[in-house]
């Protein structure tokens, strides 16, 4: 990132999951290197402890209460959001659209557009072994809809090999698109660590597995933390924060001596890379995204094995070098996926495709590996 970039950027985002901490570090550190940035929510608003995530006040943030896809997938929302969508780059004239979320891209923007596959419905199910439902009009109107913008995109990215693999594989996009590692800004590893275990994410969404950690919680001497937002009371056994501020849960991963995610499902997961930056020992499910960015740096175990999970849980409470060396293990290979790293990744293709012109001007799409 030495070059100042020189470029005005229209990014969507939402308010969800982890695409609001991503999209939040990114354009502040886009904006850091020169760019200018208007980050445009789709979905729920940003609550107040969602907007001092924006490090950057140049980020110029606009909330369109635009449906997201996934909510939306009759395409009831579909004209509204082509409406206010040009309506903006209209306005602000942006050199590049990034996309992260998949039908605005058939969308006939001016600019050149960037889809970034953060997750899909179709990924879930195949995942969590549920895809029946997927067959009805409603659902498969969705996946021809994230079809289209992937094939209507001049460029998409993944923020793993093991997802990109996945979305080739459903939606046989015309390009073969990249992969870049999400990242996050440095910090120090907690050095007061306490005898807890910390996980984080959906409680309500089965992808979490949270029902494995609550079945391996069960005879564990030390308590097991979960935060997130939950439909319904968590399951004995666990002890549930509810949704914490961001600041609060780097907080708790500070203490914490051992993160757990028996995830069925993450194509990223940022919430493992938080907890290894904040020096946490690394208990994981044995899954491809965190064989790929974690194999070395953390104890993996069947996802469906509850059992295994428990045993993998107490053996790390009781064992404290290895617990120490795994701590160590996690937060150097925090290091591989920094923010500036990604940011330099994203500048690049960015002015990959600027080079290319506007859409319909060149023939071929671009693939950046970086």
């Amino acid at each position: 990132m030495n070059a100042r970039a020189d470029m005005r950027i229209l990014m969507t985002t939402d308010t969800v999951g982890g695409v609001w901490t991503y999209s939040c570090a990114l354009a502040s550190a886009l904006v850091a290197s020169g760019a200018e940035v208007d980050l445009v929510t789709m979905g729920p608003r940003a609550r107040s402890y969602q907007r001092t995530m924006l490090r950057d006040h140049r980020v110029r943030l606009i909330e369109t209460d635009l449906t997201l896809e996934w909510q939306d997938p009759e395409g009831c929302d579909l004209a509204n959001a082509r409406h206010v969508l040009s309506g903006l780059e209209a306005e602000l004239g942006p050199d590049l659209i990034h996309l992260n979320s998949f039908r605005e891209a058939t969308f006939d923007w001016r600019a050149p557009t960037l889809v970034v596959a953060h997750s899909c419905v179709n990924s879930w199910g195949l995942a969590c072994h549920d895809m029946d439902w997927l067959g009805e009009p409603r659902w498969r109107n969705y996946t021809e809809a994230v079809a289209a913008g992937l094939s209507r995109t001049q460029a998409w990215v993944s923020p793993s090999r093991a997802f990109h693999d996945v979305i080739e594989e459903l939606y046989q996009p015309g390009a073969h698109g990249s992969v870049i590692w999400n990242g996050i800004a440095p910090q120090a590893p907690g050095t007061r660590k306490q005898s807890f275990i910390f996980a984080a994410g959906r409680l309500w969404d089965r992808a979490k597995n949270i029902a494995a950690l609550a079945e391996a919680a069960q005879g564990l001497k030390w308590p097991l933390l979960v935060a997130g937002p939950a439909e319904r009371s968590t399951a004995s056994g666990l002890t549930s924060l509810g949704e914490l501020p961001h600041r609060a849960l780097r907080a708790r991963l500070q203490r914490a001596a051992i993160f757990a995610s028996p995830a069925l499902y993450e194509p990223f997961g940022l919430s493992v890379l938080e907890a290894a930056a904040s020096g946490c020992a690394l208990v994981l499910s044995d899954i491809p995204t965190f064989r790929e960015l974690w194999s070395g740096a953390a104890v993996f175990v069947d996802p469906c094995d509850a059992a295994a999970l428990r045993r993998a849980l107490a053996d790390l409470s009781t064992d404290d070098s290895k617990r120490a060396e795994l701590q160590r293990a996690a937060y150097e290979r925090s290091l591989d996926y920094s923010l500036a790293r990604m940011t330099g990744a994203y500048l690049r293709l960015y002015k990959e495709l600027l080079a290319s012109g506007p859409p319909g001007v060149t023939s071929e799409r671009i693939e950046v590996q970086a």
